[in-house]
């Protein structure tokens, strides 16, 4: 139980890919204007993350590595993300053309986003800091990404609130734009430095 909510605590706020990785810092900054945008681009990040996970795992560890192939890993969680992000917006374009008209070209860009390809890379790699003694194994690596996706989400609809908001208060107009922008980005990862001192 102790590794459950260690990883749920990890993923969603003392390690949050924006906050604390700076992961995914261009759509955080292009897709946060409307906080519908912002919930249905976390939304797909959290879909793309775990299914990447899901499948890029199990190809790494029972297929890579015993055929001494690991050296490619970035390249094929490449392809492997960019299938799944290819086959989620052809999905999206068809069940919601509104929102997939509203992330305009940030849907395709998930596939370079390197808050994906951090996490398929992360849970391969060194996870004792975050799990404590527990072994990786498949169910704690998807975990971590539904998680990881989750705190993504959390904090662009508390960016795009923000911003909405901003939008209501008359701001300097040396501000106006992406000053104001990446001052409240610079206020909201203040605030998430103070789960960092969770143990």
């Amino acid at each position: 139980m102790g590794t459950f909510i260690a990883i749920i605590l990890a993923a969603v706020l003392t390690n949050n890919f924006i906050t604390v990785k700076t992961y995914g810092i261009c759509p955080f900054l292009g897709v946060s204007k409307k906080t519908s945008s912002a919930l249905g681009m976390g939304v797909a990040v959290t879909i793309v993350m775990t299914i990447a996970v899901a499948v890029t795992y199990p190809v790494y560890e029972y297929l890579m590595v015993p055929l001494g192939m690991d050296f490619l890993e970035i390249i094929v969680f490449i392809f492997i993300i960019a299938s799944l992000v290819q086959m989620l917006e052809k999905i999206i374009q068809k069940v919601s053309p509104s929102l997939y008209n509203s992330m305009g070209i940030y849907l395709p860009l998930i596939t370079t986003n390197c808050a994906v390809l951090g996490v398929c890379e992360l849970v391969i790699g060194d996870m004792s800091a975050i799990i404590g003694e527990a072994s990786m194994n498949m169910g704690w690596a998807v975990l971590y990404a539904l998680f990881a996706g989750l705190g993504f989400t959390l904090v662009m609809v508390i960016m795009s609130g923000l911003r909405e908001k901003l939008n209501c208060v008359k701001v300097s107009k040396s501000l106006m734009g992406f000053p104001i922008a990446m001052i409240t980005a610079s206020f909201i990862c203040m605030a998430f430095m103070v789960f960092t001192y969770i143990k």
